[in-house]
């Protein structure tokens, strides 16, 4: 549940932090258009999801990558790709030759040829971030994208994140202050569907009290923010 929120993601790198039951699968899935809302608009520059003379339009310019990760056992990773590009609107063969530019993006040409069951759980991530640029979206939305992943798979996901920057715009869904790092240029704190904070990774920072050490500081900022306590 989302109260009376209004939020404004600037262009690049966006990390969404809350707890469990925040609201920030929920914002995601209204920015992706995958559900509607009751009330208020969702809008990515003049265009308004609700109305339909944008629907279209507005779907193919965001990506959406969900927790749960859906995949085809019988494709391969290219096939997959090629998959969802077919499912945004392209025709069989722009969205074969446009998989292989997602895959290249997303470091996964190596793999293009394996079935899809036989990636690791970051692999895995990153044929979804490919799935979601295929259609080159202006904004990529993921929700929860490090959930399971070891240290060395986030570091490969946030040094992903980083090259691809650059081009796209990325809103990130956490509940892990480890994930927040300077790839992100601005930090929304979410908790019972209301916005605590909005910032850069610096101010955010500097939510933490000036005793806490340096390794703790976003987790003690964190806390303090979703108790109500700054």
């Amino acid at each position: 549940m989302l109260d009376q929120l209004t939020l404004e993601f600037p262009s690049g790198c966006t990390v969404l932090l809350g707890p469990n039951g925040s609201g920030k699968s929920t914002l995601l899935s209204l920015g992706a258009s995958v559900r509607s809302p009751d009330s208020g608009r969702v809008q990515l520059g003049r265009l308004d999801s609700a109305e339909r003379r944008h629907r279209k339009v507005f779907r193919q310019r965001v990506g959406w990558l969900p927790q749960q990760i859906k995949s085809v056992p019988s494709l391969t990773v290219r096939e997959q790709a090629a998959y969802a590009g077919w499912l945004k609107g392209l025709s069989k063969s722009e969205a074969w030759e446009r998989s292989a530019r997602a895959l290249e993006q997303v470091r996964l040409t190596e793999l293009a040829q394996r079935r899809s069951h036989e990636l690791s759980g970051g692999q895995l991530r990153r044929l979804g971030i490919a799935q979601s640029l295929i259609h080159e979206a202006d904004v990529v939305l993921l929700d929860e994208p490090t959930a399971g992943l070891d240290p060395v798979q986030r570091g490969v996901f946030r040094d992903l994140l980083a090259e691809l920057s650059g081009s796209v715009s990325f809103v990130v869904s956490t509940h892990q202050t480890e994930d927040l790092a300077d790839v992100y240029d601005t930090v929304i704190v979410l908790d019972r569907g209301q916005n605590m904070f909005q910032g850069t990774v610096g101010e955010f920072f500097a939510r933490a009290p000036e005793d806490v050490a340096v390794e703790r500081r976003a987790e003690s900022a964190y806390r303090a923010m979703v108790r109500g306590e700054v």
